[in-house]
């Protein structure tokens, strides 16, 4: 006979796991789009504008900041 009694799933992930996920995705988002930009209109003039320090430093960090988020909201276990 198979038991039917516990009809309720157990899910791998809770709430909290995804929103942590959720917010690691915004994150690293914002951090591309602080890297995008600085081309120059014209292809022949060279723009010093992509050695910006938000391009160089502050858009990888924020980058590498939604990757640990990533990483805690996968390993984040509930207190249950």
């Amino acid at each position: 006979m198979s038991e039917q009694g516990n009809s309720e799933k157990e899910f791998a992930f809770g709430k909290e796991n995804y929103v942590i996920t959720g917010v690691g995705m915004v994150v690293i988002i914002v951090g591309f789009v602080l890297m995008a930009g600085g081309a120059s209109d014209d292809p022949n003039v060279f723009s010093t504008e992509i050695f910006s320090t938000t391009r160089i430093t502050v858009a990888p960090l924020v980058v590498l900041a939604g990757f640990a988020l990533e990483i805690i909201g996968i390993m984040y276990r509930a207190k249950s």
